[in-house]
């Protein structure tokens, strides 16, 4: 019911600006001065370190895009919506009717996503997500909506199909929080185990939730070799802790949105050790060297962490876009159609649907504290 609201308050917003369509840019566009793009996603909230790195690429595109001194310059306006749908239904009508962006990075997770494609679609406002992973996504009809990672369709059986690899298991235990993005991963999860003739049982708990303990007893009674959960690390934390304190010893595994040391530090070093995470994103282990990631250490003084080259690349779609003389929603959306440059993360083309024509899954396992990457998942090897 809650998340029905939220569709209403969107299609409501679609009609407030429906007198914006057309890109938003009309008094920013074409005449040599600046245009606004926007970034929208968790920077504040529980789940703010999978949405940083983005923001972080984005803005080094857009700086080294302004210092060459182009004709049209970009600025980059954040809003924050902490990763809520609702928070981001009142945001994009800021961001469309008030600011006038011409693009958007963003937004970052799936169920804000959902909650304001129609409304982007109605303001004629591309988008380009760098870490939005739902499959439904991708089923709207929108022609102004894009995305450069893998969907959970890619993920969630590249993930289980790992594990049934590494340690053939006879049975599996899914679990996810109630969030739009976990549910469909746990989807993928489940189907993919039973798919594979596993034995597999599920569990659901409310995102808001902090004791698990009834989510606990029932994975210990059912006594799974694997456990994957679909959700954030700020779940995933407390889960796996709760999990170990438990006594429940299976190997744990999940998706992208728990690929931060925050997983390990709520869960605690002990806890976290040997989880498995998966990721459509290839993150080089602290200290690489390779062109992206010097350049993103010298201006943030980190290391490159989760889709913060997604962040980059999706930013480059819309800049290379503007490069070409495009200046209005419209023309920018025509040209992502054209896309095709060896970015920082991968190649980027878009399928028609705004899906990326690469799909690629890596695995990461936190061994010894430390999140480490193993590889593709069709060529990487566990850990114990």
């Amino acid at each position: 019911m809650r998340f029905g609201r939220v569709l209403a308050l969107a299609a409501a917003t679609s009609l407030a600006l429906a007198g914006c369509a057309g890109g938003g840019s009309s008094s920013n566009s074409g005449d040599g001065s600046t245009l606004k793009i926007g970034f929208m996603g968790d920077l504040t909230g529980e789940n703010s370190g999978i949405v940083i790195p983005p923001n972080n690429g984005a803005k080094l595109a857009i700086d080294e895009y302004n210092a060459t001194n182009p004709k049209v310059k970009l600025e980059l306006k954040n809003y924050d919506s902490q990763g809520k749908p609702e928070q981001a239904t009142s945001l994009v009508q800021t961001a469309i009717g008030t600011d006038k962006i011409t693009a958007l990075i963003g937004p970052a997770f799936s169920g804000e996503s959902k909650a304001v494609g129609g409304v982007l679609e109605q303001g004629k406002i591309p988008s380009v997500s760098p870490s939005a992973t739902n499959p439904g996504l991708a089923n709207n009809g929108w022609k102004y909506w894009h995305r450069v990672v893998a969907n959970d369709n890619d993920q969630g059986p590249a993930i289980a199909n790992f594990l049934i690899t590494a340690k053939s298991p006879k049975n599996a235990y899914v679990i996810s929080d109630d969030q739009e993005y976990s549910v469909g991963l746990a989807d993928a999860f489940e189907k993919t185990f039973k798919d594979k003739g596993i034995t597999t049982e599920r569990d659901k708990f409310a995102k808001d939730a902090s004791d698990y303990s009834s989510t606990v007893q029932k994975v210990k009674a059912a006594n799974p070799d694997v456990i994957a959960f679909g959700g954030y690390y700020a779940q995933g934390g407390r889960l796996l802790k709760q999990l170990r304190d438990g006594g429940v010893k299976a190997i744990f595994a999940t998706g992208d949105g728990s690929l931060d040391p925050q997983l390990v530090s709520g869960a605690g070093a002990a806890a976290a050790e040997g989880a498995v995470i998966g990721c459509p994103c290839n993150i080089p282990d602290a200290g690489a060297q390779n062109e992206f990631a010097t350049k993103y250490k010298a201006k943030f003084n980190v290391d490159p962490a989760i889709y913060a080259t997604e962040g980059y690349d999706a930013a480059t779609a819309i800049i290379n876009a503007v490069k070409a003389g495009n200046t209005t929603g419209e023309k920018i959306n025509e040209f992502l159609k054209t896309e095709d440059f060896k970015g920082a993360s991968k190649q980027v083309k878009f399928k028609e649907n705004g899906e990326p024509q690469t799909n690629a899954i890596y695995v990461y396992q936190v061994v010894g504290g430390v999140i480490k990457n193993l590889g593709a998942s069709t060529e990487a090897k566990i850990n114990g």
